[in-house]
């Protein structure tokens, strides 16, 4: 289910986390020094700042108290070695075969964030394909489930508006990680991965019908929620409020967009 996200800042969780991620098997990782928090490379990435909330912004009428609200939008900054836990065993894993196949781990990799006991890689999406198949093949990752891809839309974070986030459970080691790739708006583009975790079919389709995110290669990219005619893409956070009244006895709830406003 494709869903919205942003941590510490008031959206949904965009990483569409597993609760029990970060947990499992923590490996062969070296006693205490695997419980270890990772260290930030650099602190947390401020893409934005919100003021008010629920259409109100401090002008007149607004008694609800929310017009004065400030909140800074941030995502977790790249983390540094060692990652704790089994994170530093997979990483050295994955590097390692992405060598082997003559490809820099540092061309596919972008960061690496450790973040609330949980593991991302940012991923380039050209290498999208390739990072996916080694994490499901290699019998060291053997990431052999993808639960589902969840679009994310961050319009303040400029040339890379657009998240596509993939779940994967490892059943072998019963590990679970998470992959992000970015795009921008203006060039909405990524490889299907239909091909690897066929599962994703119905999950890429929903991503784009919501998001706009455009699944290249995947057997039938079309909406899965919405009339095919449908304009834009409801879960994007520019995308019109709209609606409908609301009717009940004795009582009118008007729409979304009707309602009052304090502007």
């Amino acid at each position: 289910m494709s869903e919205t996200h942003e941590p510490e800042n008031g959206n949904t969780n965009s990483t569409g986390a597993d609760p029990g991620a970060g947990t499992g098997n923590t490996g062969n990782t070296g006693g205490d020094a695997a419980n270890v928090p990772a260290p930030r490379d650099r602190g947390p990435e401020v893409i934005g700042v919100r003021k008010g909330m629920f259409g109100t912004n401090g002008g007149g009428g607004d008694t609800s108290g929310y017009g004065g609200l400030v909140r800074t939008v941030v995502l977790p900054g790249p983390s540094t070695r060692p990652y704790g836990s089994w994170f530093d065993e997979v990483a050295d894993e994955l590097e390692g075969a992405l060598e082997e196949q003559d490809l820099l781990p540092a061309n596919a990799i972008e960061k690496t964030v450790v973040d609330r006991g949980e593991l991302t890689f940012h991923i380039a999406r050209e290498h999208l394909v390739r990072v996916a198949r080694t994490l499901r093949d290699d019998p060291a990752l053997r990431f052999e489930l993808c639960t589902g891809v969840s679009g994310v839309h961050y319009p303040q974070d400029k040339g890379r508006e657009l998240h596509a986030v993939y779940h994967l459970r490892s059943l072998t080691h019963g590990r679970i990680l998470r992959l992000e790739v970015s795009v921008p708006d203006s060039d909405a583009h990524l490889p299907s991965l239909v091909t690897v975790y066929p599962t994703n079919d119905w999950h890429e389709r929903e991503a784009y019908d919501f998001f706009g995110l455009v699944f290249d290669g995947h057997p039938a990219l079309t909406r899965i929620m919405m009339p095919d005619d449908w304009q834009g893409f409801p879960q994007r956070k520019d995308y019109p409020l709209g609606g409908i009244a609301v009717e009940y006895k004795g009582a009118q709830i008007p729409a979304p967009d009707q309602r009052r406003s304090y502007s």
